[in-house]
């Protein structure tokens, strides 16, 4: 039997120009345990752990790897866990939320968005991040109306130190406001969730990229009995032609390879 992976599904995000696996690898697991949803505990693996974790999904076919300043250390652990794979990956990094002691606080002037993005670059050890999301405390429109940080993060873009950038916000208006300017908008769709459907439309039609997270709905999903939450999430997902790709945050290789090779038989039915 051959391992199902995603080297065949890889698509464009958008109009970047960069191309993305289908099913891309959240690591807050890797830096944070503290104020996390899930339904279940974690421990946050070890360099050994995460290493092969990240191998695995590199011979699965992801390619795309998400991360954050508000996720602990998770940027200052990729750092050295990618050395010398850079151009294997596509790293999609944020601004605008800090993470300490337990707590969260946000910041979307000029000046943090910039040192934010030039301490992910240290953190990571590159020269630029393909992708930077603002981190949105759900304050959407006023974030893209009355802060600098879409402005800067253009200005970031046009001298290199990033691919492109968009929102991770919570609204249907900052979606859509967010794609007009941006390169991306990462939205909440899932089994459960599906009133950002409109952001996911208008990037279709616009040939803007679309991230979907809590795919899965962080494990929470209830169905039927016999019906498998996951295919069901997936079926759900591509059928939306504007989804470039869902970030999935395991640390569990054998769900890993069951998400893998779920994407794959469901993207082969289509």
């Amino acid at each position: 039997m051959t391992i199902a992976s995603l080297h065949d599904f890889h698509r464009p995000l958008g109009s970047t120009g960069l191309t993305v696996s289908p099913l891309g690898l959240g690591t807050v697991k890797l830096g944070r345990d503290q104020g996390v949803k899930y339904p279940n505990g974690f421990q946050i693996p070890g360099d050994d752990e995460a290493r092969m974790l990240l191998r695995q999904a590199r011979e699965l076919g992801i390619n795309l790897i998400d991360t954050a300043p508000a996720y602990g250390r998770s940027e200052e652990r990729l750092g050295p866990l990618l050395r010398d794979q850079r151009q294997d990956w596509v790293i999609v990094s944020k601004v605008g939320e800090e993470f300490a002691d337990g707590l969260s606080h946000h910041d979307f002037s000029a000046a943090h968005t910039r040192m934010s993005v030039e301490r992910s670059l240290q953190r990571l050890e590159t020269d630029f991040i393909d992708l930077v999301l603002v981190h949105s405390d759900g304050n959407d429109m006023a974030i893209l109306e009355h802060t600098e940080v879409y402005t800067t993060l253009a200005a970031l873009k046009a001298e290199g130190k990033i691919r492109g950038f968009g929102f991770s916000g919570k609204t249907v208006e900052g979606g859509l406001k967010a794609l007009e300017q941006g390169d991306c908008a990462m939205v909440t769709y899932n089994l459960n969730e599906q009133n950002e459907k409109a952001v996911i439309d208008y990037a279709a039609a616009h040939d803007k990229a679309i991230l979907v997270k809590k795919a899965l709905a962080s494990g929470h999903v209830c169905l039927s009995p016999g019906v498998d939450p996951v295919r069901a999430s997936f079926e759900l997902l591509f059928a939306q032609p504007g989804v470039a790709s869902a970030i999935v945050g395991t640390i569990n290789p054998l769900h890993l390879a069951h998400n893998v090779a779920t994407v794959a038989q469901v993207l082969r039915g289509h």
